[in-house]
């Protein structure tokens, strides 16, 4: 008797797991245009309805995802704060809490202004302090450290890092914030000569098409140490206000030769600030931030190829920053180089839409920079205001749009694209598989959770339905994606 009832729990057991692993109930959530949001239930079966884009097997290993992350900028506090507090709060709740639908943990600063700070300004505007006895964040305080602080009202725990866009201006050959001179600016037109010089070489399908031919950081040993302890001085400054900053990058892109702050830097110069000045400088003030090389939004894959191939590099550098056209060469750096952490740092912006189709495409990027080994991602402008236009005069998307004449705040389509990622893939969960978009405008991607739940996430951006097929070990996720849909299906 006693044999018997061994048996019977033995077997019940095995029914049990059989139940367990494959006759799962999922959630779904989808999402189309004016209808987000939607929830219900669906099987796995014992067939295929058709051939399995992916086949998961339960032995993938997979990228381990740390973060979801937004940049602080000053329009982006300015747009919030035509809202009441109570609306404020209900924003930044569901962006910062752990419990919120975006769940951002991860923040982005800008050292110095960015394009879409209120006007261009520096740390140290005084010429020749290379003591920089005049270096303070007073204007930081205004807009960036109080949206940081409402932020970590939500999540303490959250974590930073920071890049610039533009040194001070006394650092630069040009004297200015900006690369080339533009209606929008002052800088003379004279300077522009020293971007190309005499360089007329251009290159299609890559960008830029033509490289600038000088540093406009100066190269000068007294300039680069100086910078480097700047760098240093900013995280000790951010750490007194009570925001922890771990992870520093050289440059906003340096590929970009912009009319707003920015800074170009040729590869030559590149590997020598980062290996000769700012690394030692980091592990000698503060060893406990990483320095990370980017970023890169650049496509020109022999132009990164030759500043990660320094010998010198591995021994400074952690990891590597990917944005914009970088993301196209991502994967064969990532080949090419695969002992440093990878990371997208800004999901594009757009042109000031707010509309499904920018939905689609960050639903995409997404699924690219994570399908590629990405721990982090990083969205821009979390909020914006009308047509989210800069102060240098081009209009740009966000995941929050609000009206400057009913202070009003809507979510975008992009905080749909977001959220159905965010609100599931948790720091520690594996990414395991992907189908890019670019096969059957059908992504998918298949993550395991720190609970070992898996969570599969598609989007069609056809024009009509379209049957898709997941195969999880000895099961079928058989699924109909409506036309221009986001769609997560989470293990029960």
């Amino acid at each position: 008797m006693r044999e018997k009832n061994i048996k019977r729990v033995f077997l019940c057991c095995l029914t049990a797991l059989a139940v367990n692993t494959y006759a799962q109930n999922f959630n779904c959530v989808s999402s189309t245009e004016g209808n987000t949001w939607k929830q219900s239930k669906v099987k796995l079966q014992s067939s295929a309805g058709q051939t399995p884009l992916l086949d998961i097997s339960g032995t993938e290993e997979g990228t381990t995802f740390k973060a979801w992350g937004t940049t602080f900028n000053e329009l982006c506090w300015d747009a919030l704060n035509m809202l009441t507090r109570d609306e404020q709060d209900d924003l930044l709740k569901k962006m910062f809490s752990p419990e919120g639908e975006l769940r951002f943990n991860r923040g982005r600063i800008s050292m110095n202004a960015n394009d879409y700070a209120r006007d261009w300004y520096s740390c140290d505007e005084v010429s020749g302090d290379f003591q920089l006895k005049y270096f303070n964040i007073n204007r930081d305080k205004l807009a960036i450290i109080p949206f940081v602080r409402a932020a970590q009202k939500y999540n303490p725990g959250m974590t930073f890092w920071m890049s610039p866009w533009s040194p001070p201006s006394w650092m630069k050959i040009n004297n200015d914030y900006p690369v080339r001179s533009d209606r929008t600016n002052k800088m003379s037109p004279l300077s522009d000569v020293v971007l190309y010089e005499d360089n007329t070489e251009t290159r299609d399908n890559v960008f830029p098409r033509q490289l600038a031919v000088n540093d406009y950081m100066i190269q000068d040993p007294r300039y680069l140490q100086t910078y480097a302890n700047f760098f240093c001085k900013f995280i000790d400054a951010y750490k007194e206000q009570g925001i922890p900053i771990d992870m520093i990058m050289y440059q906003n892109e340096a590929y970009s030769y912009t009319p707003y702050p920015g800074c170009a830097w040729t590869a030559e110069g590149t590997v020598r600030f980062n290996v000769e000045y700012l690394a030692p400088t980091l592990k000698k003030r503060h060893p406990e931030v990483a320095l990370y090389l980017g970023t890169f939004n650049t496509n020109r894959y022999d132009y990164v190829d030759k500043i990660l191939s320094d010998p010198r590099m591995p021994q400074s550098v952690q990891g590597v920053g990917f944005q914009w056209e970088g993301g196209q060469i991502l994967p064969k750096i990532r080949a090419k180089y695969p002992q440093y952490k990878y990371m997208q740092t800004e999901s594009e912006c757009g042109g000031g839409t707010f509309d499904w189709k920018a939905g689609e495409h960050t639903f995409h990027l997404i699924n690219h920079y994570l399908g590629n080994g990405c721990e982090e991602y990083t969205f821009w402008n979390n909020t914006l205001c009308d047509n989210g236009e800069s102060p240098w005069g081009w209009k740009q998307n966000a995941l929050i749009h609000v009206d400057s004449k009913t202070r009003t705040a809507t979510l975008t389509p992009e905080y749909y694209a977001v959220r159905h990622y965010s609100q599931f893939v948790t720091p520690g969960s594996r990414v395991i598989a992907y189908k890019p978009s670019t096969e059957g405008r059908t992504p998918v991607l298949v993550v395991e959770t720190p609970e070992k739940k898996k969570v599969v996430i598609a989007g069609n951006f056809n024009d009509e339905a379209k049957k898709v097929t997941v195969k999880l070990r000895d099961r079928y996720l058989n699924i109909e994606l409506q036309p221009h849909s986001f769609n997560t299906f989470e293990e029960k």
